[in-house]
């Protein structure tokens, strides 16, 4: 008997089908940047690559991701060529020559500040948020936290210092060598510290994602200062387009990877969680056998911050997924942090593994006036990347660990990954760098018309095709041989129906896609 659901799944299939067969395929309108983690750890050390079955095998270092590829444009700017967004390349934001305290904005006075900001003649500025800033992170650092010294001189930022300042605390002001956070405009949408209005930062310094109070640290009277880096180009970033394929899957169009729609219901170290993903692979899990522990910005990408425990009674993700519901430290229902397969390595060892909290991150926090009760809150909001120890036993830190003391995970679920493509994780007609740029269309959304501008680095035959949404060609803008330089062909949509489309760029036997949308 024929049934509406497997109709449904017969017509999805096909429509995936469409997006692999065809140029459309690259339409990844959020890419992630790989981690750039090249060294592989066991529960405590560097150790050599794992061969396959072995313990510890497939960690971040064995994920070949799309790599990191910047291009400095010589005017204080630098664009990032896998994501399509240019950042302001250096923190010192008041242009005195020193990065320091008076750098640093409120949230308020970052986000305000993106509507005068001209760097590079541009006036499209704007404070990122939480996903595109984090587009930035390398999980080639290493968290200096309880250093005590001053000269930074030797410290490994998570960030690519080839192309960007790095902005440590200013301790002449007072400030830890780790007071490196940055605004972005992703508030939480719940509350932190019992009541703080909060904002997710990304730490450039020790490697983290946390919720920040909006307004002044407690016992103080300022609103909490951030250093600043703007960015523009590619509005698109960090919206997820997932669909779900009937079959336990969920695949994200936007980013290219497909993901266990459940997750193992159950926690485990981080050991276990590698050990999982290789069990899964020999049973043919769900029909593949190419499943793998996501790093840390691939597990990342798939958080929803309009969602939390504390305002959608749900874990911070989009409901076509299942989370499963835990008992937290405090005894109350919350919901799972999940292991990465990315090492949060410290100056020392790289014993501590990254993870994200889809829950409430906790932590025991003191009260400030004797008699210091304790009481165990949301400290850093659902949607933080935190780390802990690899393996051990989480009771030996009945306390948490940290300022904050944030109640320390070992035994975290793990949600399986894999590329809609294939096992290696690269769309392999992706560009080479320097032979073209493709720019996101402006206006976008549009009604009636907008202006789509490439450059070519080099003359080459180039094609500019329009499709809908199944892939039918609307119209060509451009069929011929160019000379190299900038070209900015407009498209007149009076006659398209509102909705999504895509223009893909052939030059020589390369190929980008983004999209765009008519909005009436």
């Amino acid at each position: 008997m024929i049934t509406f659901k497997k109709i449904k799944s017969q017509i999805i299939l096909i429509f995936l089908y469409l997006l692999v067969s065809h140029p459309l395929l690259n339409a990844q309108t959020y890419k992630i940047v790989d981690t750039g983690q090249s060294k592989y750890y066991d529960n405590q050390s560097e150790i050599t690559a794992p061969e396959l079955g072995a313990n510890f095998y497939g960690q971040d270092a064995s994920i070949n991701g799309h790599q990191p590829n910047y291009t400095d444009n010589g005017d204080g700017t630098v664009t990032d060529n896998v994501t399509g967004l240019m950042w302001q390349q250096s923190t010192d934001l008041n242009g005195d020559g020193i990065v320091n305290i008076d750098d640093k904005l409120s949230q308020a006075e970052a986000e305000a500040g993106a509507d005068t900001f001209s760097l590079g003649g541009y006036t499209d500025w704007r404070l990122p948020s939480i996903k595109e800033a984090y587009s930035l992170f390398m999980f080639t650092g290493e968290d200096p936290s309880g250093y005590e010294g001053t000269d930074t001189e030797g410290l490994v930022p998570f960030v690519d210092t080839s192309f960007f300042d790095v902005a440590y605390g200013d301790t002449d002001a007072g400030e830890r060598i780790i007071d490196g956070q940055y605004a972005s405009t992703t508030l939480y949408v719940g509350t932190t510290m019992g009541g703080d209005a909060t904002m997710f930062g990304v730490n450039f310094v020790d490697g983290r994602i946390k919720g920040y109070p909006t307004g002044p640290m407690h016992g103080q009277s300022e609103d909490k200062q951030f250093y600043v880096l703007y960015v523009r180009g590619n509005e698109l970033y960090g919206q997820n387009d997932f669909a779900d394929n009937e079959d336990s899957t969920v695949s994200d169009l936007a980013t290219g990877l497909m993901w266990e729609q459940s997750d193992s219901q159950t926690g485990m170290d981080w050991e276990a969680a590698l050990t999982w993903a290789q069990t899964k692979n020999a049973e043919n899990y769900l029909g593949y056998s190419d499943w793998r522990l996501p790093n840390a910005k691939e597990l990342h990408s798939i958080l929803d911050y309009t969602r939390s425990p504390q305002t959608t009674n749900s874990a911070a993700i989009d409901p076509v997924f299942t989370c499963t519901t835990i008992t937290d430290e405090g005894g109350d229902p919350n919901y799972a942090s999940y292991w990465s397969s990315s090492t949060h390595a410290n100056m020392h060892n790289g014993a501590w593994g990254a993870y994200v909290c889809f829950g409430e991150a906790l932590g025991f926090m003191a009260d400030p006036f004797p008699p210091f009760n304790v009481s165990l809150l949301d400290v850093h909001g659902a949607g933080a990347q935190r780390s802990d120890p690899k393996a051990g036993d989480a009771s030996e830190y009945p306390q948490g660990h940290g300022p904050q003391g944030d109640v320390v995970r070992i035994e975290n679920y793990v949600r399986l990954v894999r590329d809609i493509l294939s096992s290696t994780g690269i769309d392999d007609s992706e560009v080479q760098p320097g032979t073209f740029t493709l720019e996101q269309n402006f206006p976008n959304p549009f009604n009636p018309s907008t202006t789509i501008t490439y450059n070519l680095a080099s003359a080459a035959q180039v094609k500019l095709t329009i499709y809908d949404l199944l892939g039918r060609q609307v119209t060509r803008l451009v069929s011929e041989y160019q000379a190299p330089g900038t070209y900015s062909p407009s498209l007149d949509g009076t006659d398209l129906n509102s909705g999504t489309y895509f223009y893909v760029l052939e030059v020589g036997k390369h190929v980008e896609t983004r999209k765009m949308s008519v909005l009436k």
